[in-house]
């Protein structure tokens, strides 16, 4: 794997996973049940970490989800999962969290919108609360800012102070300021507090690529505090993935932030298990961090007219997927296998070749036959009609001898 220089933040402990301090880069999620409900709660909790999310955040908006949350993490326990559970507080989590001591026990962390912990001199009192009530039970906090919900008062000073200068900033300019103000000002209060700086994560949340690698590069500059990143409403299917890949990419290659959300919006009664797939993907393609073994597939062109070759690399990724969650515990470090799965005679055996394992299919007008290359010498040529099903068979086998457990 190359070789990255981390921004080295303070280590944060949330429940049984570590943030920063060079630790490897932590996939979150969040649910969108309503976590009153607690057996939709749980399910939806149980489908994001089957899907390798490492921490899952739920709301926590009124008493019936307070009262929920320690039967939803009791639940999950029961059932041998301990996947820190994070509550989402606003508006009123000061009030939550004295009220419902079990649910502020149960939380791994809270997270806590300074933009919507209060108005005035109730502000600064209302956050207290919470940040003594996180030190009371040693919980870590995320201050997380978002620039749709940015402290109203700090953002007019800002804006007053600017309209004075002789050279006033733009509009965009000031409210990547008062995001980071809002974080770093929050944060410093919170260790005022008591909160230590190895129980405080930041987030400054934008919506548009060059205002999110904007923000947490100053961030980086200026803190060492451990950085949550993503995008926040980055939408709904390739414009979402795009987006939120474009932005984290320029920053996780820089060695900046120590765990990611990539937040999508699901289509209609769709699974929110995409959002933690394409954080895996995306620091996979980085080469941070491996999830499942990568399916290496040309694109095809004139000379691969059959759809054999993509038919062969969809099963090879599909039983991949399906075979991990008992190969990563029976077959360690499988997670970084490369599988070729190539059409034609142009690039097939090279690929193939370079990869663990690797299968040359013939193009239009070829021998068919498929030469078949593991750790770069060919072993084998397959012919026939079961070309597929052997393949998939010696991938098997590749594994068994390969990565033992």
């Amino acid at each position: 794997m190359p070789e990255f220089n981390r921004h080295i933040t303070s280590a944060v402990k949330i429940g049984n996973i570590q943030l920063g301090h060079g630790a490897p880069v932590v996939v979150q999620s969040m649910t969108n049940t309503d976590t009153a409900d607690i057996e939709s709660t749980v399910e939806q909790i149980r489908q994001l970490a089957d899907a390798g999310s490492e921490m899952v955040r739920v709301t926590v908006n009124n008493d019936d989800s307070a009262r929920a949350v320690p039967h939803i993490v009791e639940r999950l326990r029961r059932d041998s999962y301990d996947v820190p559970i994070i509550g989402d507080f606003h508006f009123n989590g000061h009030k939550l969290l004295k009220q419902h001591q079990a649910c502020a026990e149960s939380l791994a962390k809270y997270r806590i919108n300074p933009g919507n912990v209060g108005r005035g001199k109730k502000r600064d009192t209302q956050f207290s609360d919470m940040i003594e009530i996180a030190c009371r039970f040693d919980k870590p906090v995320r201050i997380g800012v978002n620039w749709g919900s940015l402290d109203q008062q700090l953002l007019a000073g800002l804006l007053t102070r600017n309209s004075n200068l002789l050279e006033p900033a733009s509009l965009g300019d000031i409210n990547r300021q008062a995001v980071i103000e809002s974080a770093l000002s929050s944060a410093q209060f919170a260790e005022e507090i008591g909160l230590g700086r190895e129980r405080i994560v930041i987030s400054c949340k934008m919506s548009r690529v060059a205002d999110l690698v904007d923000v947490y590069q100053t961030l980086a500059a200026q803190s060492s505090y451990a950085l949550h990143l993503g995008l926040t409403e980055a939408g709904m299917g390739d414009k979402g993935i795009i987006a939120s890949t474009a932005a984290l990419s320029i920053l996780l290659n820089q060695g900046i932030g120590d765990t990611i959300r990539i937040s999508l919006t699901p289509e209609p009664g769709a699974s929110r298990i995409r959002e933690v797939k394409v954080a895996q993907q995306v620091l996979q393609a980085l080469e941070l961090r491996s999830f499942t073994p990568t399916v290496i597939a040309c694109p095809g062109c004139g000379r691969t007219t059959s759809e054999y070759f993509q038919v062969l690399a969809k099963q090879i990724q599909q039983q991949l997927d399906a075979s991990m969650p008992a190969w990563k515990h029976r077959h360690p470090g499988v997670e970084s296998m490369n599988v070729a799965v190539m059409g034609c005679v142009v690039n097939g055996p090279g690929e193939s070749k370079q990869a663990n394992i690797g299968i040359s299919l013939p193009g239009t007008g070829e021998q068919p036959v498929a030469p078949v290359y593991e750790d770069g010498k060919k072993t084998v040529t397959l012919k026939g009609d079961n070309i597929a099903e052997a393949f998939m068979n010696l991938v098997e086998s590749y594994v068994a001898s390969h990565y033992p457990g």
